[in-house]
């Protein structure tokens, strides 16, 4: 099959990645209502189409942060990705740079941080607070070094909430010999994925924290380690914390409430995402899309807002923009890419997202990206 939208190479990594892999990505927490709800969302706003408008100049580009951007899109942090393609989080950093758009990377990734910005472009480098401050300054030192110019500290997590498929699947809940017995059926049964990622994509393990994770502790296990090990304890007086090490800008991600908001303009944030990361941890609040305006009417004067959370098209993205987002981030869409066939997928799907985005762009007489307002007929959320 070749795909033709996002949807394609959802279809695709199903097909290739044993299902513990494919249902981690695809999953979402409890009934997964929040998930169903950051597609839905979207899909129920209509663009308002113009017509007869001279369109012979398109700009996608915006600038954040100093950074151009050659559309408004980044590379979400998807936790684990180097199981899902060799290297993964290596692949689509270079697919993101190809692309002129950014790239972050998850703490739990499976590749480090200086593996990452050492083949190419250094990325964003999202952070997770962990109970161990000693090693949290030495993780922030380290992605300082590597040259990573933004930080998204991600507060939404302190613990990750009941995903059904994981267990479902042997992901996660199983005794160690029967996991290993599933981890091994399943990669027997999926080749290709076996020969590209089990045996020429090692070491498996979360390359940046590596260190933090006692030995011998396999890298499907990793969400019973961050139940102990994460720290609920954190509060915005902790971006104190961060900041005895870290000068450059700080976006906060997790973002839904704008009392919440304004307190990251508060604690001196530089950004937000609004997120729920997902559909991945409280089931049943509002969809990203939905937030955002209320997010935006609230601070989006006093910092850069971005969303993340059910972007599946370029026409999504829009959409986003025209409800105040300066540029939206996308997870799922780069991890079935990736688990569809590496990085030339994800340059492939990058380059769908941008050529819908234009189409978008041209129908509804919008020139400039960061110009997207007063674009939107209906908004039924």
């Amino acid at each position: 099959m070749t795909p033709a939208s996002v949807s394609d190479y959802r279809e695709l990594a199903r097909r290739r990645l044993p299902k513990m892999f494919f249902e981690y990505i695809d999953g979402g927490s409890y009934a997964e209502v929040t998930l169903g709800r950051n597609v839905s969302d979207l899909e129920a706003i209509a663009l308002r189409q113009r017509v007869m408008r001279d369109m012979t100049k398109l700009d996608m580009s915006v600038e954040v942060f100093g950074q151009k951007l050659d559309m408004p899109l980044g590379l979400s942090p998807v936790g684990m990705a180097g199981m899902y393609g060799r290297r993964g989080e290596v692949q689509a950093a270079k697919a993101a740079a190809e692309a002129g758009v950014p790239f972050c990377l998850s703490t739990v990734g499976v590749c480090s941080v200086e593996e990452v910005a050492a083949a190419g472009t250094p990325p964003w480098f999202q952070l997770y607070m962990l109970k161990d401050r000693g090693y949290m300054r030495e993780l922030l030192v380290r992605a300082k070094a590597a040259g990573c110019p933004v930080l998204v500290f991600t507060v939404d997590l302190p613990l990750p909430g009941a995903r059904y498929r994981d267990v479902r699947s042997g992901f996660t809940g199983a005794t160690k010999f029967s996991g290993a017995l599933s981890t091994a059926w399943q990669g027997a049964t999926h080749p290709a994925w076996l020969w590209d990622v089990w045996l020429h994509g090692r070491p498996h393990t979360l390359g940046s924290v590596v260190g933090a994770i006692p030995q011998g502790r396999s890298v499907t296990d990793f969400l019973s380690w961050i139940a102990k090990n994460f720290d609920r304890s954190v509060t915005w007086a902790d971006l104190d914390f961060v900041r005895e090490v870290w000068d450059g800008p700080i976006v906060i991600k997790g973002v839904l409430d704008p009392d919440d908001a304004r307190d990251a303009v508060r604690a001196g944030a530089q950004g937000i995402i609004v997120s729920n990361h997902g559909g991945r941890q409280l089931d049943g609040v509002r969809s990203s899309i939905s937030a955002l305006p209320r997010v935006v009417d609230a601070v989006g004067g006093d910092l850069e807002v971005f969303m993340d959370g059910g972007i599946r098209s370029g026409l999504d993205v829009l959409k986003a923009m025209s409800l105040g987002a300066k540029a939206c981030f996308v997870g799922r869409a780069w991890a079935y890419a990736l688990g569809a066939g590496g990085k030339p997928m994800i340059s492939k799907m990058l380059g769908t997202l941008r050529a819908e985005l234009a189409t978008a762009m041209v129908l509804t007489g919008c020139n400039e990206a960061r110009n997207a307002d007063k674009l939107l007929l209906d908004v039924a959320l």
